[in-house]
């Protein structure tokens, strides 16, 4: 399996406040934004600020604790997510989330490793993924 890290989400309380630090304190610029998240482009993976409960209701999980967030690693097509769920799922992971499609299109799901560390499985036809694994928001 290819070792490589998507997305990272993190929960926050307030986009403008959140907005402020990462758009104008380090001078990062959204690829994405709408009412609950915006999103970075990184080297090679993609930073997201989302509003904790959003996130919440997108994983069916609390996050009442500090430092909320959820991992991600996308596959290249949505029959893979719930393949890839049970896989980890069979070597002792959790799944919080079974595969589904999200309204803003693609496929998700959530799994717990054994620490009980979220991450999320997804594909979605708007994120290109690089024979090396990097993964690139194109917009529509």
């Amino acid at each position: 399996m290819q070792q490589q890290l998507s997305v990272i989400t993190l929960g926050i309380a307030d986009l403008a406040r959140s907005r402020r630090f990462y758009g104008d304190g380090f001078g990062w610029a959204p690829v994405f934004q709408n009412e609950d998240i915006v999103l970075y482009q990184m080297n090679g993976f993609v930073l997201g600020t989302w509003l904790v409960k959003a996130l919440e209701d997108d994983m069916r999980r609390s996050l009442q604790r500090p430092g909320a967030f959820s991992l991600a690693h996308n596959v290249s097509s949505g029959e893979e997510v719930q393949a890839l769920l049970d896989r980890l799922a069979g070597h002792g992971g959790r799944i919080l989330r079974p595969a589904d499609a999200p309204p803003h299109g693609g496929v998700r799901g959530y799994v717990a490793d054994p620490d009980d560390h979220a991450w999320e499985i997804a594909w979605n036809p708007a994120w290109h993924i690089s024979p090396e694994g990097y993964v690139r928001f194109i917009p529509a």
